[in-house]
């Protein structure tokens, strides 16, 4: 009996050991696995933010300004976009784009609209102060499509090019509305003079 008592206390110090050794081995093991998750952590964050900072983000389209183009189901369902800063990195823009901008009236506030006239171009308005509206240098006029139900140009005037945040390329979801967004300026938006002219 004392034998068996003395085996037992051997076998359980044998085993402590070999416990101690490998709890020793899988400290090793998380240390150099976090070690590891923390150099890439610091090298993945910064890259992800310069990637949604300056090359494209995905954002959720709320509001009926952009009926039908965005969001035709109204307040049932909202269109996720993707947004292209890329393209909007020296304020090129196009006549017909889809533009997300930081709000002239709330900067804490992003909002998105359809470009319908670029700077020196003679724009009829459609509530504005003004009938007639020459954009300014340097800046854009932008209306929603659902006219009515935007606030837009027509209320606070041209939008300074500095405000472009970034160009809306597609629709990426609800999967059923996947699809490129077209650069086309609705019939009735047609501009009285452009610079071009």
């Amino acid at each position: 009996m004392v034998a068996s008592a003395l085996y037992l206390t051997n076998g359980a110090h044998q085993y402590g050991y070999e416990c101690l050794t490998g709890m020793a081995q899988s400290k090793g093991w998380v240390r150099r696995y976090f070690k590891a998750f923390c150099k890439g952590f610091f090298v993945a964050v910064p890259v992800a933010v310069t990637f949604l900072d300056r090359v494209a983000c995905v954002a959720r389209v709320e509001g009926a300004s952009m009926q039908p183009s965005l969001n035709p189901g109204g307040s049932q369902s909202s269109d996720v976009v993707l947004l292209n800063h890329w393209k909007v990195r020296n304020f090129e823009v196009q006549r017909g784009d889809i533009v997300s901008l930081v709000s002239p009236k709330n900067p804490e506030q992003k909002i998105i609209k359809r470009v319908i006239a670029l700077e020196g171009d003679i724009v009829k308005t459609m509530g504005h102060k003004n009938r007639y509206v020459k954009v300014p240098r340097g800046h854009i006029w932008v209306e929603g499509d659902h006219h009515g139900h935007s606030f837009d140009s027509n209320s606070f005037g041209p939008v300074s090019l500095g405000l472009l945040h970034a160009h809306a390329t597609h629709i990426l979801w609800p999967p059923e509305r996947w699809q490129k967004l077209e650069s086309v300026l609705p019939p009735e938006r047609l501009l009285v003079q452009s610079e071009a002219e």
